[in-house]
């Protein structure tokens, strides 16, 4: 079995609820204020780990109290943490506002802003481990993540969210790329929504695929996930749940296809396995501490 190496960010997500999300320039009155471990690069390695996968983070924290709690928490789910470094500055945080389950988010990068190149130099990748990361830390620190990855053999896997242009060249050192349809059209300059027909997001990724053999995966939500794995097209059906809290969802799935691929599961299975460990996250609130176990998931794959 390989293992998820995962470079990115390392939040403490402040989530106040309320009956509806304010208008620009208003106020409405919140339910409560929860804390939470976060950031996308953490939530992913929750996922893999609590899913049997072997994970090491690559990240950074501040010497606050944010950053010793996350870290207390991230060694608890069994994550390695030899390579998370503290900074000099701020832990990151996320300032999230949940009502009627969908949710806005404000990230402040804090110390991911600094992850460089030199915290992934001495990352022990092998052939059959994932190489999984974000845009929440600096681009240039992916690019030479993902050049070591693929110089060994390793699968580079990228969530490119939040979205932002990047270069060709990063996007040719992906081998799997997984976005919403969202992230797809804005990478593509194309305008793309929800009620969009399969086939036209398709064609749409067909139009980024950097490489011949590159797989991109669109997930969308409750409609399922559509892959385009080299010349192959085919689609995951959703599942129809209770949603509570959708942060982190989108993290729950990289991570969980991380772990299924590491294991040398093949994409159409992983994809479904991932769909599933997301469909439950979904029903909990919070990001890092609603990611499910392996059991969880194969009871829900169990029941259909």
């Amino acid at each position: 079995m390989g293992r998820v190496f995962v470079a990115g960010s390392i939040n403490m997500d402040v989530v106040a609820t309320a009956d509806r999300h304010p208008r620009v320039g208003e106020t409405v009155a919140g339910r409560q204020v929860l804390y939470f471990p976060g950031g996308k690069g953490a939530n992913q390695a929750v996922a893999a780990s609590r899913l049997g996968a072997k994970t090491t983070l690559i990240g950074r924290l501040g010497k606050d109290a944010f950053g010793a709690e996350l870290r207390t928490f991230l060694g608890a789910q069994g994550i390695d943490l030899g390579s998370v470094r503290a900074a000099d500055t701020h832990t990151g945080t996320a300032i999230i506002t949940v009502a009627a389950s969908d949710n806005t988010i404000v990230v402040i990068p804090g110390s991911n802003a600094l992850v460089s190149a030199d915290d992934i130099a001495e990352v022990p990748l092998t052939k059959g481990d994932v190489a999984v990361s974000q845009f929440e830390i600096p681009l240039p620190t992916i690019a030479a993540f993902f050049q070591r990855a693929r110089s060994v053999g390793a699968t580079t896997l990228l969530n490119p969210a939040p979205a932002q242009q990047m270069p060709g060249e990063l996007l040719a050192l992906v081998d799997i790329l997984v976005l919403n349809e969202t992230e797809l059209g804005f990478l593509a300059g194309v305008e793309l929504s929800d009620v969009d027909e399969a086939a036209k997001i398709i064609a749409v990724a067909r139009q980024l695929q950097a490489r011949a053999d590159q797989t991109i995966c669109i997930t969308l939500g409750k409609r399922g996930v559509l892959a385009l794995a080299g010349n192959e097209e085919f689609a995951v059906p959703g599942r129809v749940v209770k949603a509570v809290d959708t942060t982190g969802a989108g993290d729950c799935f990289v991570g969980a296809l991380a772990s299924q691929l590491a294991d040398g599961v093949p994409l159409r299975a992983a994809l479904a396995f991932a769909n599933a460990a997301a469909s439950i996250s979904v029903q909990r609130m919070g990001a890092g501490p609603s990611m499910p176990t392996a059991a969880e998931v194969a009871t829900v794959l169990g029941a259909g």
